[in-house]
């Protein structure tokens, strides 16, 4: 059986849960055991949410207050008032200064007494938390001093490692801090350096120059994505060139229907608009199918858009092939569909 809630019944703690096997009846003997390691990991982790709690409040001003908190064995979750989002030389400063206590190796000790003597002693208590007369205060050498009946590391240099992994904003004023201890502060920077070599190994380089090949790589990334971006125009300039010579003359009224291979549905819009050009007055309607999916383009000029309804056109074509149109524009129309059989009919 496992028990992971506790709770108080006067001065006495009752723990429950759920037995995992067998039978238990009233009388029966137990032995209660602790998980000694998650147990320290839990010790270590709300000890350091104390030194976390006042580094914010030097680093950030003494408006931090506590507003909620998380401790079990593989994190720690600390949300705080603030106004701002940390900046972030003030997480770093913030970090640094908890490491520091924590290298200082301070020791962390307990004292029960009443409310009115901790709080001459100087130990922080929650806005709006209701306390008994007599209350358990936890220093943390000349660090931190604040209320709390929770369990913790024998001195700061238990913690060994802390390690912030995120900030973010929960509410309105309200900032939250996610960090590690110990060994999971450790497996993470093993995990961050192995991905850096990882990168350092994609592009050719080490710890020294990696930024500088990561840049290199962008900056070339971003050259072939504008080439490449003028080669599709051109092949859309060269495709509305063939086009246009296939339109047809419908009651007075130049209309071109296609559908085109090897053709990406964004580009349909730009071959729309020289088709226009080009023709001067007419109806178009292109499609072009990939990944399953259909798209469709139908543009009118403007001189047609009181005759003939782009939106209407389209729709109705889409309808054909299971899709649904999708406004562009007041003139030109497009949709998707998630069928291909009626394209070639």
């Amino acid at each position: 059986m496992s028990s992971p809630t506790r709770k108080n019944y006067g001065q006495a703690l009752g723990h429950q849960g759920k037995l995992a096997q067998g039978t238990l009846k009233v009388g029966d003997s137990v032995d209660a055991e602790i998980d000694q390691a998650r147990r320290n990991r839990i010790r270590l982790n709300h000890s350091a949410t104390h030194l976390l709690h006042e580094a914010l409040r030097q680093v950030l001003g003494e408006h931090v207050a506590q507003k909620g908190s998380l401790v079990n064995d593989k994190y720690l979750r600390f949300d705080f008032s603030h106004f701002e989002a940390i900046k972030p030389e003030q997480l770093r400063a913030v970090e640094d200064l908890v490491n520091q206590q924590v290298r200082r190796n301070l020791p962390v000790q307990t004292e029960v007494m009443a409310l009115d003597d901790a709080k001459e002693k100087g130990a922080m208590a929650l806005f709006g938390e209701k306390y008994d007369d007599h209350v358990r205060v936890l220093t943390m050498g000349d660090f931190s001093t604040e209320l709390c009946g929770g369990t913790h590391a024998s001195r700061t240099g238990d913690i060994g490692l802390f390690r912030i992994q995120s900030e973010s904003g929960t509410a309105a004023g309200i900032r939250r801090i996610e960090a590690l201890t110990g060994e999971g502060a450790i497996a993470s920077l093993h995990q961050q350096s192995d991905l850096l070599q990882e990168v350092a190994h994609l592009v050719k380089g080490d710890s020294n120059n990696l930024t500088d090949k990561v840049r290199a790589v962008l900056d070339r990334s971003r050259v072939l994505e504008k080439e490449l971006q003028q080669l599709k125009d051109q092949q859309a300039a060269s495709e509305s060139a063939s086009l246009s010579s296939k339109a047809q003359l419908v009651n007075g009224v130049k209309l071109l229907v296609s559908q085109l291979d090897n053709v990406e549905p964004k580009m349909l819009r730009t071959m729309v608009d020289d088709l226009k050009n080009q023709l001067g007055s007419a109806i178009i309607v292109l499609a072009t199918a990939a990944d399953g999916k259909v798209s469709l383009i139908a543009g009118v000029t403007k001189d047609l858009t009181d005759r003939v309804k782009a939106g209407e056109l389209i729709g109705s074509v889409a309808q054909q092939v299971g899709g649904k149109a999708v406004v562009v524009r007041i003139w030109r129309k497009r949709g998707e569909a998630t069928s291909t059989p009626c394209l070639r009919h």
